[in-house]
């Protein structure tokens, strides 16, 4: 597991404790990551870029004139709730459909294959580094929402637990009991990767 964790902290999710200096440089950093954990949840590509812009502009739009320390867990809490809302349509639109009969739901697509960002290494260790991101997201799209957003925020994110439940809406206790259970649960299924 820390040779998974390694490769998304340093290849994909680069240093997020930075903050940086203009609204547009946070932007810019944040965007790679938003869009990789929006498109991990809701597993559809176009979702993920309408809910990456759509929190940016939100941010924007509502919260430029705060400080620089108060973008991220903004930026984060509102990417979620966009995250839900989407979720949230896609199940009212399956249900519809269920009862209506007939038609296809947009979501047939091919989950997203990320590949490890370091094309440097050896091919077997990109191999490696290819085959645990796999597993690594596998395990993750398989924890309950609010053990993966508490995981991703906490984690990937670099949000303390603070910055987290303020993101989540939710208490300091709950972002901590969320991601103890996700790291218990991540634990058991990546065990061949220690």
């Amino acid at each position: 597991m820390n040779s998974a964790a390694g490769t998304i902290d340093t290849g994909l999710f680069g240093d997020a404790r930075e903050t940086p200096a203009t609204l547009d440089a946070f932007l810019a950093q944040v965007e790679r990551r938003a869009f990789r954990m929006a498109e991990l949840q809701l597993r559809h590509r176009e979702d993920a870029m309408d809910a990456v812009q759509d929190a940016m502009l939100r941010l924007v739009r509502h919260y430029r004139d705060k400080p620089a320390a108060e973008w991220a867990p903004l930026f984060w809490g509102i990417l979620r709730r966009r995250v839900v809302d989407l979720q949230r349509r896609r199940k009212v639109r399956s249900i519809v459909v269920g009862w209506l009969g007939g038609g296809r739901d947009d979501d047939g697509d091919e989950l997203p294959a990320w590949e490890p960002a370091d094309p440097g290494q050896d091919p077997l260790g990109r191999l490696h580094d290819v085959q645990s991101y796999a597993d690594m997201a596998a395990a993750v799209r398989q924890l309950p929402t609010r053990q993966r957003e508490a995981f991703m925020l906490r984690m990937l994110e670099g949000l303390d637990v603070a910055e987290t439940a303020r993101a989540m809406g939710c208490s300091e206790g709950s972002v901590k009991t969320h991601l103890s259970r996700a790291m218990h649960h991540l634990r058991d299924q990546l065990e061949d990767w220690r």
